[in-house]
């Protein structure tokens, strides 16, 4: 009788196994093939990016992480969802392994810079996807949204997502060339220290050059890192071109961006003097990504060159 018991026990895991299987798929991660659950429930982001794609997907996370220089995700994000219904679970760089776990999720969508120590705890927990990222790229943003569309089952809508940026980055272009409106440009993020450049390889100058304006950073930034130095307000003329984006990430550096617009290092500038500052939102211009981000990014270059 007992190993009747057993026998049965036994084939009902071997098919609770066999349905698991047939309802998770296979994906290519950086970190190798990660079987993901065909339908996942309860996901959290651990990249700014990861939240954008998935929320662009139509999937609202548990849990996510706090934007730079905030306590709570960007801004943008609550246009979309209930952002107080997520949970914080740390910030870029540091995430609360414990505070995951309480979260019980099915899939965990990581950053591509995610190190392998911490990969390993949190795979643990759940299955976790770490787009194979190359380094700071224009484009990279896409690809890394579209490996999260393929670990949320969430493919098709992503790339409608990303087509219509695509479709909606080449109006702006063109109606720029038709109002004769172009030259060069720069996105500085202004710190409570000072202005840095951002480099011409991130998401959002990838989105500005893709409206047809020339984006550069002069060399100011190293390879393979996302700014420059802090410069000082006399080498504000590196970046005097025809447009400048001013990001801000919170009070701080905008109390110290007031300040700096005082100094006659700032208001001798050409760019400044031809009105053409833009102040932008750091939380999506120098720390976001993905599709929501983008659109968010086009819209603040239709009303600055468009208006």
């Amino acid at each position: 009788m007992l190993s009747k018991v057993l026998r049965h026990g036994l084939t009902g895991v071997l098919l609770s196994s066999l349905i698991a299987n047939a309802q998770a798929r296979e994906l290519d991660t950086a970190f190798g093939a990660v079987e993901v659950p065909d339908s996942p429930e309860r996901v959290v982001a651990l990249y700014e990016g990861a939240l954008d794609a998935a929320v662009a997907a139509g999937v609202t996370p548990i849990g996510a992480i706090a934007t730079r220089g905030g306590n709570d995700v960007a801004a943008y994000m609550s246009e979309h969802i209930d952002t107080g219904e997520l949970e914080m679970v740390g910030v870029a760089r540091e995430t609360n392994i414990e505070a995951v776990l309480r979260l019980q999720p099915d899939l965990i969508l990581a950053a591509p810079q995610l190190p392998e120590e911490q990969y390993r705890l949190l795979s643990r927990i759940a299955p976790t996807v770490v787009p194979d990222s190359n380094g700071l790229s224009r484009d990279g943003w896409k690809e890394e949204s579209r490996v999260y569309g393929q670990a949320l089952g969430k493919e098709a809508d992503i790339d409608d997502a990303l087509e219509q940026i695509e479709q909606r980055a080449a109006e702006i272009n063109e109606r720029l060339k038709s109002a004769n409106v172009g030259g060069t440009a720069y996105l500085a993020r202004w710190m409570p220290a000072g202005p840095m450049v951002m480099s011409s390889k991130l998401f959002s100058t990838g989105i500005l050059a893709s409206t047809g304006l020339e984006v550069n950073d002069d060399g100011l930034v190293n390879e393979g890192s996302a700014h420059s130095d802090i410069l000082s307000l006399e080498n504000l003329s590196l970046i005097d071109g025809d447009w400048l984006f001013l990001a801000t990430l919170n009070e701080e550096g905008q109390q110290a961006l007031d300040a700096a617009k005082q100094s006659s290092a700032f208001t001798r500038l050409n760019v400044v003097e031809q009105n053409h500052v833009v102040p932008v939102n750091g939380q999506v211009w120098s720390s976001a990504s993905g599709p929501l981000a983008a659109q968010v990014i086009l819209n603040d270059i239709e009303e600055a060159l468009l208006p």
